[in-house]
């Protein structure tokens, strides 16, 4: 049995010293429209990854904490530096902040915690991220952010991230990156297959899917994972490709989408719930179901529903995940 999980394999296109740009990804799921409503103030997203680097300009006001459950640093908790890059990217795309420098997230005000289960070198033991996920349920995040994956189906990552969802945590996953192309084909990484996380499958900026995006009958739905512009080492940016940069999207979708329910419907709303005020926010490609599952992400739905949040809050019957 393979008993590491690893970084979604993904490919650094190139790296740049300076940015100021919305990303193409950010734009493409129409996060700036929702932003007059809300940049996602109030809500902690856990990204379980390989750390970050807490000092980028972009990054430094949204981290409020972390823990290291890796080998690094001698297994220092208290050091949760990113040596690797792709942690301090995925952050970026879900919270980078707005400040005239650099890139703007999905959503710039979301809080985060940084949980590092996988090392340097890209890759976990599968202990590690249990046990990451146990400390976001104990820390009360509201969504789990995880951009990793392995072959091994193990019944204690499974139980793990049903007690998130069970203490109401969104679980946003990448469907991982051995997809060939062919949607009669089907291509399996845990935990991106389990029923109860919400799969993240690519598509390129001309809303196309990646060739390399797993196809399978529990894709939720897809974001933009080709040429994703971002933070990375080092104060700098750089863009990546891979299944990895696709679900951030929706983790910054979903801190979005919470904030603005939670307020319009004067309560909280629960996983299903969310889940469904999220499937609600998608427009089909006219792909296969298993290639896009319902669709994009797409977030000004929100803008048409403003109006009429109030009447709803009375009378809906929210369809559970």
């Amino acid at each position: 049995m393979d008993n590491f999980a690893h970084v979604i394999p993904y490919e650094v296109v190139f790296q740049v010293n300076e940015a100021n740009e919305v990303p193409p990804g950010v734009a493409l799921i129409q996060a700036p429209a929702i932003w007059k409503e809300t940049k996602g103030k109030g809500i902690t997203v856990a990204i379980l990854d390989t750390g970050c680097d807490r000092t980028h300009p972009d990054l430094q006001e949204q981290i409020i904490g972390g823990r290291n459950f890796t080998d690094d640093d001698g297994s220092n908790p208290d050091i949760y530096l990113d040596y690797n890059g792709h942690g301090t990217h995925v952050a970026g795309t879900i919270a980078a902040q707005q400040n005239d420098i650099g890139v703007v997230g999905v959503a710039p005000e979301a809080s985060l915690l940084i949980v590092k289960v996988l090392n340097r070198k890209g890759s976990g033991q599968y202990g590690w991220i249990i046990n990451g996920i146990n400390y976001a349920i104990e820390q009360k995040v509201d969504i789990i952010s995880m951009s990793l994956g392995g072959p091994t189906d193990l019944p204690e990552l499974h139980e793990a991230i049903q007690k998130a969802v069970t203490n109401n945590i969104l679980v946003v996953c990448a469907a991982g990156n051995e997809g060939d192309g062919d949607d009669s084909t089907d291509e399996f990484a845990f935990p991106g297959y389990y029923n109860e996380v919400i799969s993240v499958g690519a598509i390129n900026l001309e809303r196309r899917p990646s060739d390399f995006t797993n196809s399978h009958n529990e894709i939720d739905l897809v974001a933009p994972g080709e040429k994703i512009l971002s933070t990375y080492l080092n104060g700098k940016f750089a863009t990546l490709s891979g299944t990895s940069m696709a679900a951030p999207h929706v983790s910054g979708a979903l801190a979005l989408i919470k904030g603005f329910v939670n307020n319009s419907f004067g309560r909280e709303l629960s996983e299903p719930e969310l889940y469904a005020q999220l499937i609600k926010r998608t427009v089909p490609l006219g792909l296969s179901p298993k290639l896009e599952g319902n669709g994009l992400v797409y977030l000004t739905v929100l803008e048409h529903l403003t109006g009429i949040f109030e009447k709803e809050s009375k009378a809906l019957v929210l369809s559970a995940q």
